[in-house]
């Protein structure tokens, strides 16, 4: 039985996890029988299983395994093939990833697993003390983190001195880049364009503009590109597809559509996806015509003649992009129809509905958005996200910053 004094110290701390074990038999007895414990690893156990995998690929020369198996090559990539590459594509670029929302508990077990999995560096920002002792009551391990203060942080100055100089011909004061300075998602976004961390993830806790508006402010899109696009890596059960642009340009005209069309093929290409790029419209081919086929038309040709080699098909039906029997009766002599791998959507109205009934009608995990055009990575949660979501984001994010 538990001494009393020992009782009321356990049970004045409610705020956190402690796990608690009661035993018959004496300490030399407990021992004896732990070393007949099995311990088990389950489906359900996230944790367990993230450690073990970081334990295995740093012990074990994984690539000695993967060529003694014998494989047969595909042009599909399936969802644990795509989830496998994150990781090991991720481990070998090794990047710092700044997350400003450290409170949110679904970063801190996200950022938990990608420690455990050592794939990445994990910059946290809030205080240290505060940090470490909401970790502490969810019985997470974040030790290999580390936390920065921006509200003290010696890099402050440096970061409003290089706001303001960047924003003065706009009107900005130096009181407004020490203001903005404050905020964290600035700072993060500072830190990325000063080369203290590679990359930022945030939006779980922040709304979309709070994210993208530090970005175009700081980093800025780069010279080839002009326009920051969208993707959602669709996972489908048997296959993984490219869906833009389905979160920030809204009515994109026909250069802007083929330069999303071209910043998605690229990143799909990044990513290990074969480009066979789909123009989306309501009609297929010459079978239709109206201001919003034209417009498709248009960026198709755009695109042929921007990127000759790139395997592109437009204006076309979705089910003629993705379906083979339908794609032999519409377009026979396509190389890209029934096979497409990238869909480009006319405009934001079309994309988002789209690719939400596609997540919730066939239970398809739809990681992103990923943005695409900055210099330098930077991507937006979902407020409804999950840690699942939150661990890809961050894996696809320090994949970009290891190829700027």
């Amino acid at each position: 039985e538990l001494h009393p004094n020992i009782e009321k110290i356990i049970r004045g701390l409610k705020e956190y996890n402690i796990p608690f074990l009661s035993i018959k038999n004496d300490a030399l007895e407990s021992a004896k029988k732990l070393l007949h414990v099995r311990s088990r690893l389950r489906q359900n156990s996230e944790r367990k299983i993230a450690l073990a995998l970081g334990l295995f690929n740093a012990s074990i020369d994984a690539s000695v395994l993967e060529a003694k198996i014998q494989t047969q090559k595909s042009d599909v990539v399936t969802p644990v093939m795509f989830a496998y590459k994150l990781f090991e594509t991720a481990r070998k670029k090794r990047k710092r990833v700044v997350l400003p929302e450290s409170c949110d508990e679904r970063i801190l077990r996200a950022a938990e697993i990608v420690l455990r999995r050592d794939v990445c560096d994990i910059i946290f920002l809030g205080k240290e003390d505060e940090v470490q002792e909401h970790a502490q009551k969810l019985g997470i391990d974040i030790g290999k983190a580390t936390i920065i203060n921006h509200l003290e942080s010696e890099l402050s100055e440096q970061f409003c001195t290089t706001f303001y100089e960047m924003r003065r011909a706009r009107g900005l004061t130096l009181q407004a880049a020490k203001d903005a300075m404050i905020h964290v998602n600035y700072f993060a976004t500072m830190m990325v364009h000063l080369g203290y961390a590679d990359a930022m993830v945030s939006g779980a806790m922040h709304a979309t503009a709070d994210t993208i508006r530090p970005a175009l402010q700081i980093i800025k899109t780069t010279q080839e590109t002009k326009l920051v696009s969208s993707l959602f890596f669709m996972c489908l059960k048997t296959k993984v597809l490219v869906y833009g642009d389905c979160a920030l340009n809204q009515n994109p005209n026909a250069q802007e559509l083929a330069q999303i069309a071209l910043s998605c093929a690229a990143t799909a290409q990044l990513f290990g996806i074969e480009p066979k790029v789909a123009m989306l419209s309501y009609s297929t081919g010459s079978s239709g015509s109206g201001t919003d086929v034209d417009k498709v038309r248009e960026a198709t040709q755009i695109l042929k003649t921007l990127k000759p080699n790139l395997k592109i098909e437009g204006p076309i039906q979705y089910d003629a992009a993705i379906d083979k029997e339908v794609a032999a009766i519409k377009l026979p002599n396509s190389e890209v129809a029934g096979e497409a791998s990238v869909f480009i959507f006319p405009d934001l109205n079309t994309g988002n509905n789209t690719y939400k009934a596609v997540q919730r009608s066939s239970d398809a995990i739809a990681i992103g958005p990923i943005l695409q055009g900055l210099k330098k990575p930077v991507n937006d949660l979902s407020r409804g996200c999950s840690v699942e979501d939150v661990v890809n984001t961050i894996l696809i994010t320090a994949i970009q910053a290891g190829n700027v």
